[in-house]
């Protein structure tokens, strides 16, 4: 993709929007209120202000690193001791601003800063020339240094036009090689710090599911779920969006017959805490440029 100044200046509307609306969100993180409320409420700020959602916004708890969100009619509460994970995504006419912080209702102060300071060392490196496994080889010595596990198996990546993650992948461990990254690049950084496995697992719980195909469906709840996917040009999805009944039914059909792709709730180890940290960033022709700081 060519970075003109017109796609440039939508990354970097996405991203100025996307800090603004994380750091509103994240003043709503408190103990003993409704996961729901926040959520519909942080993703109607992006709404709001024009613009639109790139992804659920993805709120984790504890042990869960990712691709949790609301459930619809959801009842649970943020808990003392809770170590809660945002992550929004937003596009302006489809350039996306991937964004993250962990918020801390317990003692994980480490394990918080563990995650940031890994983002923080890995932006300072980025410029082109480099590669996708230096960047992966300071995330992992910056976590390891503050006496925790880099999370292997998640990784940043590359932001296309309405594609979520396209090229380059950014590993949070290291590796030898990888992309070159180039001038014009526009991806996100996330590293993961945690006091589990550095592994984590699909849950049985799905709330988020992404278009993948085009092809009609028969059932009615599926015919509905398609009228939300649609417009949303292949970015995921919220369970939670789409009106009427039997909408588990027609998820079940869909995903079985190849038109929808699942993102499970992904989890490190019972009883261990995840943290995160993400920022998005356009390389520049001698570092680079955080649209969402």
């Amino acid at each position: 993709m060519i970075m003109d100044d017109e796609i440039y200046d939508a990354y970097r509307e996405a991203g100025a929007l996307a800090h603004k609306v994380l750091h509103r969100g994240k003043s709503l993180v408190k103990e003993g209120a409704s996961i729901l409320e926040m959520v519909e409420e942080t993703e109607n700020m992006v709404i709001d202000e024009g613009a639109n959602l790139a992804f659920p916004l993805n709120v984790s708890l504890n042990e869960s690193a990712a691709h949790d969100t609301a459930m619809p009619g959801d009842e649970r509460v943020f808990a003392t001791g809770d170590l809660v994970k945002v992550d929004l995504g937003v596009h302006v006419d489809g350039y996306i601003a991937d964004t993250a912080l962990t918020v801390d209702l317990g003692d994980h102060a480490k394990l918080v800063e563990a995650s940031r300071a890994a983002l923080d060392a890995a932006i300072a490196i980025v410029r082109p020339g480099i590669t996708a496994g230096e960047i992966g080889t300071v995330i992992q010595a910056t976590i390891e240094e503050h006496g925790y596990i880099p999370v292997a198996n998640l990784t940043g990546h590359g932001l296309g036009h309405y594609d979520l993650h396209a090229k380059p992948t950014i590993p949070n461990i290291a590796i030898s090689g990888g992309a070159v990254i180039e001038e014009g690049m526009a991806f996100a950084i996330e590293p993961f710090a945690t006091t589990g496995s550095g592994r984590i697992s699909e849950a049985a719980r799905v709330e988020i599911y992404q278009q993948i195909a085009a092809r009609p469906a028969r059932l009615p709840s599926a015919k509905r779920i398609l009228e939300t996917a649609r417009p949303r040009r292949g970015l995921p999805f919220s369970r939670r969006w789409v009106p009427g009944d039997k909408v588990d039914i027609g998820l079940m059909n869909l995903v079985r017959s190849g038109i929808l792709h699942a993102f499970p709730v992904l989890n490190d180890v019972p009883g261990s805490f995840v943290s995160q940290a993400e920022h998005t960033l356009i390389v520049t022709a001698d570092g680079c440029e955080v649209t969402t700081r």
